[in-house]
């Protein structure tokens, strides 16, 4: 299932999503610039999470890099479905200090689990996933237009957040559970359980964070 687009009104611009993309992007132009050899490979066991001789530094980092054109691809679009509406619930600033509050909240987990792994750890989800876990506690009844694949077949469905969401958490956290025990790191080079606490840190941090009066002013 690929959401493509929320219910939600958006009443300001979202301007610091859109910056994080363009970031993310930029730094995935740079990756391709260093071919697929030694230089990449470097830079990612350098700048990514290595649980065994971790850089505290890469927790941050590591949030800008991607492992392919489907990784940042995907990324991207479901920070840009989901995380408009939290900027709008937040405000810009407390968006920022949110959305990395939750990459950190999900590297730490991750690095918990798969304390003594040297495979290195790359991506934005575990922030993406901090999006999400907080777009369920603020908008459980929007609907999210969705593509779903159905054997042969291609179609549209309009989903309930709250469904959508419960979903995909569902799947990170038996696979996380699942992967225990065979894997060093991660079950498919998927780290479920960075998924699995960003998502979680998300709809706490949400309830922490967010005003308790209305912040929206018109916007068009």
């Amino acid at each position: 299932m690929i959401p493509l687009r929320s219910s939600e009104r958006h009443y300001t611009p979202a301007t610091v999503t859109l910056l994080l993309i363009a970031a993310n992007v930029l730094v995935f132009l740079y990756e391709l610039s260093l071919g697929n050899g030694y230089q990449l490979n470097h830079f990612i066991a350098t700048y990514g999470i290595v649980p065994d001789r971790l850089r505290l530094s890469s927790v941050i980092t590591s949030m800008f890099i991607h492992g392919g054109f489907l990784h940042i691809l995907g990324n991207m679009w479901f920070l840009w479905i989901f995380a408009r509406g939290i900027e709008d619930t937040l405000g810009h600033v407390k968006f920022l200090i949110f959305y990395f509050a939750c990459g950190i909240a999900a590297a730490l987990v991750h690095i918990a689990v798969n304390s003594n792994s040297p495979i290195p750890t790359v991506g934005a989800s575990g922030a993406i996933a901090g999006v999400m876990g907080a777009y369920l506690v603020k908008f459980p009844r929007a609907r999210v237009v969705t593509l779903v694949f159905i054997i042969f077949f291609i179609t549209t469905l309009d989903i309930p957040a709250a469904f959508l969401l419960l979903y995909w958490f569902a799947i990170q956290f038996f696979s996380g559970v699942g992967s225990v025990g065979y894997s060093q790191a991660s079950s498919g080079d998927v780290a479920w359980f960075a998924h699995i606490g960003g998502f979680l840190a998300g709809m706490g941090l949400i309830l922490l964070m967010s005003p308790r009066q209305p912040r929206y002013q018109p916007w068009s």
